[in-house]
């Protein structure tokens, strides 16, 4: 997904270069060379779509802060959240392995999440939009955890256990670090029951994320289990070619 090259053999990418790429990844192929030599490219339209989908996401939503509204909120999500991945999949010993690689490509997600900018709630009722919202959180949720997980068996070259325990562990974590801090402002409310003038289209969504929250808090502990018995079995292999590899005396 993220093919190696030299500069000089790969021109500096299009606009629309950029969008077929986009379109590559998101189709779950294979992107042009472009990326991986000229990732700042890349990068750099992945932070645009990241920021508009978060405007998207906010921008008729009462409860967001300004912050939230700007789109910055999901711009320092993304770099956060590809700290974490990359950091927490160091361990698995993954091939081509960067927090480059990592950040590229969560940012090359964000273009799903525009479905968030659709203003449902203006083009059908409320009860209909809120359901409308709620699918929307789904199928972009499936879609970017589908390409992690070919991200993560093309680039990263894991196994099937592996990818399982590495694609659903960030997630799992970061929904329990978000459900403790609260940063929707909604998830505990919701629990105790939203007051009838404090309804928005965005509340069956949140009640998707509620119940995202509550699975996640009984997941962790298995997958964390599964995660160390990996790690242990990763070391220990690399430690095993290391010595194969140095010659005898």
């Amino acid at each position: 997904m993220l093919p190696s090259a030299t500069e000089s053999a790969v021109p500096l990418p299009t606009l629309s270069t950029l969008i077929a790429d986009e379109w590559r990844l998101l189709t779950f192929r294979r992107p042009s060379a472009a990326v991986a030599v000229h990732w700042k490219s890349y990068l750099a339209f992945g932070l645009v779509f990241t920021g508009l989908a978060g405007i998207g996401r906010y921008w008729d939503n009462p409860r967001a802060r300004l912050w939230q509204h700007a789109g910055l909120g999901s711009v320092v999500y993304v770099f956060a959240l590809a700290l974490i991945v990359w950091l927490l999949l160091l361990p698995l010993k993954p091939r081509n392995w960067s927090y480059r690689n990592v950040l590229t490509f969560i940012t090359l997600t964000s273009v799903p999440a525009l479905l968030y900018a659709i203003p449902v709630e203006q083009l059908m009722p409320l009860s209909l939009a809120q359901s409308v919202n709620a699918w929307f959180l789904a199928v972009v949720a499936a879609w970017r955890v589908a390409l992690l997980v070919v991200f993560l068996r093309r680039v990263a070259s894991l196994s099937g256990a592996a990818i399982l325990v590495a694609s659903l562990l960030p997630l799992v974590l970061i929904v329990v670090a978000l459900t403790a801090l609260n940063l929707e402002h909604v998830v505990f409310d919701i629990m105790a029951g939203i007051p009838p003038g404090a309804r928005s289209g965005n509340d069956d969504a949140y009640v998707v994320v509620a119940v995202l929250a509550y699975l996640s808090v009984h997941a962790a502990p298995f997958l964390i289990l599964a995660y160390l018995w990996l790690a242990y079995r990763a070391r220990r292999a690399s430690r095993e070619t290391t010595i194969a590899s140095i010659p005898s005396s």
